[in-house]
């Protein structure tokens, strides 16, 4: 089987035994670029809880989160650790988001012009820059993360020090936005990572291990 033709059986996959996902959590497409940020080296059930702190005090705006003290923003965040370094990239993220306009504004641009911008902010990469592409402005990319490359270094189609952009790349290229939701396969390959193929692989629970080259017996 082609490379292509792999990617997207592990979709219909991942898809008839998970159901669909309706994933990422965010109650509004600037909630989903703060969660982004945080989400940075820590667990999602990190992030829900400074997120939590930000809805209580009453912050969740790019301007009020950028004219916030930045002492009292860092102990907002505490919850989501690296809570000083994540108050200056989610400041410099709103400050970004004034200067083009605010969210709406910013959606305007196209994919490739947007990506560069969200590249330019301080402490964002590849990564986060394209999920805030994928669930916040609904742009068809495929994120690269530690899920995606467990997944598919066990299934043979990656290997570790394939660079993030060469494999973004080779995804889209075997997934045409037209038929595919890159958000829904991201979401399908997290819940994977989580319940199956996790750093200590669960096999006998997998979904994919017909498939598998590095499966365990």
């Amino acid at each position: 089987m082609n490379e292509p033709a792999l990617i997207r059986l592990v979709y219909r996959r991942l898809l008839t035994a998970y159901g669909e996902q309706r994933w990422w959590p965010g109650d509004s497409p600037f909630e989903v670029m703060v969660g982004a940020v945080l989400t940075q080296n820590t667990a999602w059930r990190n992030v829900e809880k400074a997120i939590g702190r930000l809805h209580a005090a009453k912050v969740m705006t790019p301007a009020a989160i950028y004219e916030a003290d930045p002492v009292l923003l860092a102990q907002w965040l505490r919850p989501a650790g690296y809570y000083n370094l994540k108050a200056q990239r989610l400041r410099a993220l709103c400050l970004w988001l004034h200067d083009v306009g605010g969210v709406e504004a910013a959606g305007r641009d196209d994919t490739a012009s947007l990506r560069r911008q969200l590249l330019g902010i301080k402490g964002i990469g590849p990564e986060t820059a394209d999920a805030i592409l994928l669930y916040a402005f609904q742009r068809p990319v495929f994120v690269i993360d530690a899920y995606t490359r467990r997944l598919f270094g066990r299934l043979g189609v990656i290997t570790a020090d394939e660079s993030y952009c060469g494999l973004a790349q080779r995804f889209q290229a075997a997934l045409p936005p037209q038929t595919m939701r890159y958000n829904e396969y991201h979401a399908l390959v997290v819940r994977h990572g989580k319940e199956a193929c996790r750093s200590r692989p669960r096999c006998q629970a997998c979904c994919l291990a017909v498939m598998c080259q590095g499966k365990q017996t």
